[in-house]
């Protein structure tokens, strides 16, 4: 039996799939992750398998809505990543009681989870490695989902960082991801690999188009995007940005003030 028990959460948000995935994880003194709204499905949840902790992959609206609410009524043990105590307190409402590091082990009751660092879609993000009998799964927050891509930018996007932890989460060879989106990924390396090569080949695009002459990032995005936008404009336009940082970094190209210039 998988020790990780899903429960979608629909949410009023511009998000994949519309909802969001809270997660418990083991059946006694386990770890509630993700709690994005408080409903009657998660506290069932959380009434059958009484967690002890509680702990979020990343700060984002979207995953912690009922953080405080949750900690507070089932007297969870609230943890958070080291380094962002602050920003865990100011977008939950509750400062953490305990921190945790890349590699540190977490105990799960009947299971171990080990947090691993993966910044990208937001800098504090974590994935969470299910240490059990039953193969290899990963709480991936916000770094996967089934169908589409992620939204990497805006001031907590990192491209370099999101590639990164791609390949960082490929190269430990899970059975299956959990993310907090969507349905359980099954396929793990084909996902993930699909997913790093939608990111390198829209890379490679808007280099091409800055070699081209586009040096804004509306331009690149009429150059790059072949598919309507309607909706997802501003999306669109703080990916761009995101890759044109992450080429800037690489000495690939100049992105100067707004403009961007052949390297």
């Amino acid at each position: 039996m998988t020790p990780v028990r899903r429960v979608p959460i629909d949410l009023d948000a511009r998000i994949p799939t519309g909802s969001a995935n809270a997660y418990v994880v083991g059946r006694h003194d386990g770890v509630l992750v993700d709690p994005a709204r408080r409903t009657d499905a998660l506290d069932e949840a959380v009434e059958n398998c009484t967690p002890a902790k509680l702990l979020v992959t990343h700060t984002h609206p979207d995953h912690v809505g009922a953080v405080a609410e949750y900690a507070t009524e089932y007297d969870l043990t609230v943890l958070a990543r080291a380094g962002y105590e602050r920003r865990f307190e100011r977008t939950t409402g509750i400062a953490p009681e305990e921190t945790v590091r890349d590699g540190a082990l977490i105990d799960a009751g009947t299971h171990t989870l080990r947090a691993i660092a993966t910044p990208g879609h937001a800098p504090d993000h974590l994935a969470l490695d299910v240490l059990c009998d039953s193969g290899r799964g990963l709480l991936v927050g916000d770094l996967a989902v089934a169908e589409g891509s992620v939204f990497v930018g805006g001031q907590d996007g990192d491209m370099r960082g999101y590639l990164t932890a791609l390949r960082r989460l490929l190269a430990r060879d899970p059975d299956r991801l959990y993310p907090g989106h969507g349905p359980v990924i099954e396929e793990p390396d084909e996902m993930l690999s699909r997913l790093i090569a939608h990111r390198i080949d829209r890379e490679r695009r808007v280099e091409r188009a800055v070699q081209e002459g586009a040096s804004t990032p509306q331009e690149i995005v009429e150059q790059v995007y072949e598919k309507s936008l309607d909706g997802v404009r501003d999306l669109a336009r703080k990916t761009v940005i995101a890759h044109l940082g992450k080429l800037a970094v690489e000495g690939r190209v100049e992105w100067v003030n707004g403009t961007a210039r052949p390297a």
